[in-house]
């Protein structure tokens, strides 16, 4: 009889032990449930800007218009509103929630006092997309790469900081809830992106023509659009947040692994305006024929760093973009760790001040590179908002 129940008492005992084990993991794991009031929104809706009708495509087309959708807060107290833009193979649906269904940054800056604008890049999601005239092909979905670059790259660690992700929700592999409502929400992208470029810079200067002065938060493909917007329109960008923006500069990069890790792309040719492929303003000019001159650094400046391009000496600056208050964001352990200090040594050496951030330094640690997506996004946005209060952006008379 004792033996009976020492062995009833012994199997009570683990399964309280498992139980407080799971819960242990489960506070771990889980995002905090922040106690909100309901967010009272005065009005909302959608625009198409930019784009034309097209007569010279079977059935004459809309082609280049851009989806905007918007929030505005019946207790807004910020005077600009903020446009968010995605990067590639996303829609605006990365900034309106999460795959486990927390709030996500429109909903945050809203929360702010701000007017938040949401969009969809052109050909992608509600900006409808036309095969071949005048969009040309798209990219094909790779599971493997939405892995490896998105949600768990310390799964391959391809970069030397890859181990150090722990950031997003779930498991991070098909079958999981999260990994899935978050590939559910890919969509093709036009694979020309010197098009993609051209396209939604134009598409990003009437939405801003629109509007008027505002605040312009890219990620990720969009930092290209984010430059020549800005170099357009310097009196309406009064603000450029950059989050992991498009880069390195110059060359692309292929991350191999240890030990080598890094290596450049050098089948193409290099970015003609060092950023990207629509113009910049840079000063001197570039006469007719002429190209920027680039040289690479000889090493890098730490060795889990790649190595960076920059203009050759004397680097010829770009003056419009100088004035304007620019943050750039990095995470942890984003595949962006490694090369986007290059971005920051790129815009620096052209004159243009601006604040670079790793979240580590900031005490937001274990993100990759869609952290609007994972458990701590609501620090990240707040850091962003703060940054704003703190350059006297957030001052002024609200719009109504």
């Amino acid at each position: 009889m004792m033996p009976r129940i020492l062995e009833s008492v012994l199997m009570t005992a683990r399964r309280a032990r498992r139980a407080l084990a799971i819960s242990a993991a489960m506070l771990i794991t889980a995002p905090p449930v922040l106690a909100q009031k309901p967010l009272v929104v005065a009005k909302q809706g959608y625009f198409f800007v930019g784009g034309r009708i097209d007569h010279a495509i079977e059935g004459s087309p809309t082609v280049g218009q851009m989806y905007v959708e918007y929030q505005i807060p019946a207790a807004r107290t910020k005077p600009l509103p903020v446009i968010m833009i995605h990067g590639g193979s996303q829609t605006g649906t990365n900034f309106t929630g999460t795959p486990d269904g927390r709030e996500g940054w429109a909903q945050y800056f809203l929360r702010r006092g701000y007017a938040v604008y949401v969009v969809d890049s052109v050909g992608r999601g509600r900006s409808a997309y036309w095969p071949d005239q005048p969009y040309g092909a798209v990219t094909k979905p790779r599971i493997s790469a939405v892995e490896q670059r998105f949600v768990a790259p310390e799964r391959f660690e391809q970069w030397p900081q890859a181990h150090l992700h722990n950031q997003f929700p779930g498991t991070g592999r098909p079958g999981d809830p999260h990994f899935d409502q978050f590939y559910a929400s890919q969509v093709p992208s036009i694979a020309n992106f010197a098009k993609q470029q051209e396209i939604n810079t134009a598409a990003g200067l009437a939405l801003l023509d629109k509007l008027g002065p505002s605040i312009v938060l890219t990620h990720s493909q969009s930092g290209a659009f984010g430059w020549p917007i800005t170099d357009q329109r310097p009196n309406l960008v009064k603000a450029l947040i950059q989050v992991e923006p498009n880069g390195p500069p110059v060359r692309e990069l292929e991350f191999k692994g240890a030990p080598e890790w890094f290596a450049d792309n050098l089948k193409g040719k290099a970015k003609t305006y060092g950023l990207g492929e629509v113009p910049l303003s840079y000063d001197p000019p570039l006469t007719a024929g002429q190209e920027l001159e680039f040289v690479r650094q000889e090493k890098p400046d730490r060795t889990t760093l790649a190595r960076c391009w920059l203009q050759k000496e004397p680097a010829r600056k770009l003056p419009k973009l100088s004035g304007i208050p620019t943050l750039i964001i990095v995470g942890e352990a984003s595949y962006h760790a490694a090369y986007d200090h290059c971005t920051s040594l790129y815009i620096a050496q052209a004159g243009v001040k601006h604040t670079f951030v790793r979240l580590e330094d900031r005490g937001i640690r274990g993100n990759g590179h869609m952290m609007m997506l994972e458990k701590n996004n609501q620090q990240i946005a707040k850091l962003m908002a703060d940054w704003l209060d703190q350059s006297g952006l957030s001052k002024g008379r609200a719009r109504r």
